[in-house]
């Protein structure tokens, strides 16, 4: 009995403490802004306090590099806020906050002289000003009280709103009129007090809250005046998890479930940057790392484990040693692949307070050409078209960030060369990217390249290409239970290499080598972005090969090549593909995908049943064709192989097809 007449009370008890604390947090508000000079140049690492008029509880903040500040779990109420960094010092701002407010407070600071002294003449004047502005507003609340106890009164006896009530009307209809006191002359809540009295009230008498308005768009940072998360290749994240003025860490991690309808016997998925293994679960990434930034000095770091750790080195020849066909002993010795493998991103650099920012950076960068990002994450797609798998995920080098205005950016690139953590021959790579987004509905960028020679033995030939994208977000409803957004993506390829040789608009017998492809992809979002499906693909052209993934037959890498699968001048390359991809995303830092898709090669290109490993596993000469039994026939002549393998038959050969469907399921997540 005692125990049922505890439970009986424990529970109700617990809910409503529960729904106390949570009705405590959604009462509080924020404040958040820019410190910065009166020509709007930001001021990083400046002392932000924030005064209470209730009590002198101060809470302080400190600007971050871009100069920004923001302040949570502010209780409804008067405050004072000012800046101050060396002899720079901001005048007070006076502000209210409301509960559930979001409310932007710039700060110009300027030296101490102009921002706090005043002669005593002035101060006596003030003083003056004060006293009797306390006066009148004294007078005034006393008519607001008696107006509210006549509004109280029962509907038979007068009021008199309409005799001194133009005043306290006009503060019913908007509390916002009521004048904001300066610093100097304010009286401890006499605002917030007026506030109240003019309040409306509710049933129960009491005052209603107005709602808060809306934050004030931020013009200084680039990019930030609108919602940019539901493009293609950007991060969902509306929200940090945690952050600090030193640091801002990040996590990822991405898991799936392949199914190739080809059930390749060695569970290889040829051809992908994205996929890998077949019938198994596996770790595609698992990155930890994130920004640094202190008094303009950036640096970030992301590390790459999974999956991502082995695939992509291995699509990088400029570290090769040793001798290769074409190659007569490589570019050197140290083991760079090793060296980097574990990093997708690292670099530092210094941000310069310029326009809307000047950075300049060196290190090992994420590339924009193929629109879709190397994370997973961030795409509408898991597995990509051959215009974004088969051109660069990464730089190494430097680059240089100029932003003329919030709606424009101006990136040159100086990198050894197109995804390659060494430069191949004479010259490093030049480039660099324009990104336009006038409107929070429209994205155009434009990366260009050239100048690079990138080939492994050919020191002569050089490399040009242009990738060209636009995103558009032609419908946006985003509290539609049903249909809540929709838009678009549209990319554009084309490049070619020339000299020693080759040529890129000549005919395939004359050493042809170029490239041109697309993809388009369609978005719809449902119930409030709760759901996604992407429908898309595109297709691509590439003479020569030399931007084509090399299948990874024996263990074959972009330094080894493979005579099964050659890459000569002229050889051509015609590929398609489609997808559909289902998402779901209950929070903002983690998404659910179930994806189908089919690829198509007018060569065969895909693993089949058979897979593409020789028995008894890789030789370690994927070079060179292999026996029947598994061993290396030494030779990457194919008449050759047959007399070392002992006949015709006795030379294995992978089992490539011409098309692959396959079905993907996983969940990755990002903080």
């Amino acid at each position: 009995m005692n125990r049922q007449w505890f439970v009986s009370i424990a529970i109700p008890l617990g809910l409503v403490l529960n729904l106390a604390c949570v009705q405590a947090q959604e009462s509080l508000g924020t404040l958040h802004g820019i410190t910065a000079n009166a020509d709007g140049t930001v001021i990083p690492s400046a002392a932000v306090v924030i005064h209470p008029a209730s009590d002198g509880n101060d809470v302080t903040a400190i600007s971050g590099f871009d100069g920004a500040f923001s302040v949570s779990n502010l209780k409804p109420g008067q405050y004072s806020v000012k800046a101050s960094k060396g002899e720079l010092k901001s005048s007070p701002a006076i502000v209210y906050v409301a509960a559930q407010q979001n409310l932007k407070v710039d700060l110009s600071l300027a030296p101490s002289s102009s921002a706090d002294d005043v002669s005593p003449a002035v101060a006596k004047k003030l003083e003056a000003m004060r006293a009797q502005l306390e006066q009148q507003m004294e007078a005034e609340l006393k008519k607001f009280e008696a107006e509210l106890k006549a509004q109280a009164a029962p509907q038979d006896q007068p009021t008199s709103a309409a005799k001194h009530g133009d005043l306290v009307a006009t503060l019913a209809k908007d509390p916002s009129q009521i004048p904001i006191v300066p610093a100097t002359l304010a009286k401890p809540d006499m605002t917030k007090a007026v506030a109240s009295a003019a309040a409306p009230n509710g049933q129960d008498g009491q005052p209603v809250s107005t709602p808060p308005a809306p934050p004030a768009v931020d013009n200084q940072t680039p990019f930030a005046f609108g919602d940019f998360t539901w493009l293609n290749g950007a991060p969902r994240n509306k929200d940090v998890v945690v952050d600090t003025p030193f640091f801002t860490p990040e996590v990822r991690f991405d898991t799936h479930y392949m199914a190739d309808f080809n059930q390749p016997i060695d569970h290889t998925i040829v051809g992908a940057t994205e996929s890998f293994r077949s019938g198994e679960v596996q770790i595609e990434q698992a990155s930890v790392g994130g920004d640094f930034h202190w008094q303009n000095v950036r640096g970030r770091i992301l590390l790459m484990m999974g999956l991502f750790a082995t695939t992509t080195p291995r699509n990088d020849a400029s570290s090769a040693t040793g001798a290769y066909p074409g190659n007569t002993g490589g570019v050197g010795q140290w083991d760079l692949q090793n060296a980097y493998k574990y990093m997708s991103e690292a670099y530092g650099g210094y941000h310069f307070n310029v326009q809307h920012g000047l950075n300049i950076d060196a290190g090992i960068f994420v590339s924009y050409i193929g629109l879709f990002s190397y994370y997973n994450f961030d795409n509408w797609t898991y597995q990509p078209s051959y215009v974004s798998s088969n051109t660069p995920w990464f730089f190494n080098g430097v680059r240089l960030q100029w932003f003329p205005t919030n709606k424009l950016k101006i990136e040159p690139w100086f990198i050894n060369g197109w995804q390659s953590y060494a430069k191949f021959n004479g010259h490093p790579g030049l480039g660099g990217q324009l990104l336009w987004q006038p409107k929070e509905w429209f994205k155009l960028v434009a990366n260009q390249y050239g100048y690079g020679q990138d080939n492994l033995g050919l020191p002569h030939t050089e490399r040009i290409h242009t990738d060209d994208s636009i995103e558009v977000r032609y419908y946006s409803k985003p509290e539609n239970l049903g249909l809540s957004k929709m838009a678009f993506s549209l990319t554009g390829d084309a490049g070619g290499q020339y000299g020693g040789g080759l040529c890129a608009t000549c005919a395939p017998g004359q050493g042809k080598e170029s490239f041109i492809g697309w993809m388009l992809y369609d978005r719809m979002w449902f119930h409030r972005d709760l759901f996604a499906i992407t429908l898309g693909g595109g297709e691509m052209s590439n003479w020569g090969r030399y931007l084509t993934l090399l299948p990874p037959i024996d263990g074959a890498t972009a330094a080894t090549g493979s005579p099964y699968f050659t890459e000569l001048p002229g050889q051509r390359a015609h590929m398609w593909d489609s997808t559909v991809t289902l998402q779901y995303m209950p929070k903002q830092y983690i998404t659910w995908f179930l994806e189908a898709g089919y690829r198509h090669s007018d060569v065969p290109y895909f693993a089949g049943r058979g897979g593409v490993t020789p028995p008894g596993g890789n030789n370690g000469l994927a070079q060179y064709y292999t026996c029947a039994n598994g061993s290396s026939s030494g030779t990457g002549t194919l008449a050759a192989a047959q007399t070392a393998c002992g006949g015709a038959n006795d030379v294995w050969f992978p089992d490539l097809r011409r098309s692959e469907s396959k079905v993907s399921a996983g969940v990755m997540v990002k903080f």
